[in-house]
């Protein structure tokens, strides 16, 4: 299945690296998708943690409803951010840990920010009475993690800006209301915190009404990055048809995910200065739109800034590999009057 329509495009400025940076063959452990991965650069190198899901191929889940055995979260770190990752042995979490607490079924989709000098992970985390989003803070070498704070369900795509914004901690994050708005009708919302445990006054950022290329739902993606004009934000789109078929691994797969661009207030980030009225990256490649689990999907987890006005985007593909984009910070910019 190619890219379905109407065709997207990601932005001229956009310049994706032809082949993906990390594939399941890559890892040292059972892997059947690898994606979803949030970087930071680290104690003078590029550190990626990344969503595993194992325990099944393609044949044996259409043919035989074999479905995965589990998923895990792995490090993996490389000295230019682009090849030649070292993979720690084993998953830094695991939803098959005999020691876990019972109530928990998974961790995925982390992404990975350093404040000040300690190290975080945002995280959904699936449980036996629905999704909730966690922050769980790292060790210094990347080994153990212990969770700090989790949302009531249900909540997930959460994200922390890289520093305290008036004195407190500030993070965006996606509540899913399906009661109240209907079903796949979610926004991004922003929140703030003394201590990066109790979190309130939370705040509407963009509703995914104000998205002309989603009409399912919208939510963050990686960590903003602080410019001169503001934070310069990602977040994930979704749109959906009916009439869209198969598009992967699964009887039927209708939505399609694309990455958005927004400026956000440098002191009030609840407040959108500026958001660009088209998608800034779409699944508009072979590995994207016509291989993997889940076709026609793009999600960005983690977003560099280099010294020389590279940024770097790191983005999963088609659910099933991480790939890699760059653009220039002033390119990006220029998208936002």
């Amino acid at each position: 299945m190619s890219a379905v329509t109407p065709v997207l495009l990601s932005h001229p400025c956009i310049k994706k690296r032809e082949a993906p940076i990390m594939v399941p063959s890559d890892l040292p452990y059972p892997c059947s998708l690898v994606f979803n991965a949030g970087v930071i650069k680290y104690r003078g190198e590029y550190v990626m943690i990344f969503r595993n899901d194992y325990g099944t191929n393609r044949a044996a889940y259409e043919n035989e409803n074999k479905r995965f055995a589990g998923t895990s979260v792995g490090v993996a770190r490389s000295k230019n951010g682009v090849d030649g990752w070292r993979f720690d042995p084993v998953p830094l979490m695991d939803s098959n840990d005999p020691d876990k607490d019972p109530e928990m079924k998974r961790l995925y989709d982390p992404r990975v920010i350093q404040i000040e000098d300690k190290l975080y992970l945002c995280l959904a985390m699936d449980t036996r009475h629905g999704i909730r989003g966690c922050i769980a803070e790292l060790s210094e070498d990347l080994r153990s993690y212990q969770i700090i704070s989790a949302s009531v369900p249900e909540n997930r795509n959460m994200v922390l800006f890289p520093e305290k914004i008036g004195g407190e901690y500030v993070r965006l994050e996606r509540p899913m209301p399906v009661y109240s708005r209907g079903r796949d009708r979610f926004d991004i919302w922003l929140s703030r915190s003394p201590d990066l445990v109790y979190w309130g006054r939370s705040e509407l950022v963009l509703a995914v009404e104000d998205v002309p290329f989603a009409n399912d739902k919208i939510g963050p993606t990686a960590s903003p990055i602080r410019t001169e004009r503001g934070w310069l934000t990602l977040f994930h789109a979704v749109d959906r048809e009916e009439d869209r078929g198969k598009n992967g691994w699964e009887k039927t797969w209708k939505k399609r995910y694309t990455a958005g661009l927004m400026l956000l207030d440098p002191e009030n980030p609840a407040k959108v200065l500026s958001v660009y009225k088209e998608p800034l990256i779409a699944p508009d490649r072979p590995v994207e739109t016509d291989e993997g689990f889940r076709q026609n999907v793009i999600f960005p987890c983690g977003m560099l800034l280099e010294d020389d006005g590279e940024v770097k985007i790191y983005y999963g593909a088609s659910d099933t590999c991480v790939c890699l984009a760059t653009a220039d910070v002033n390119d990006l910019l220029a998208l936002l009057p």
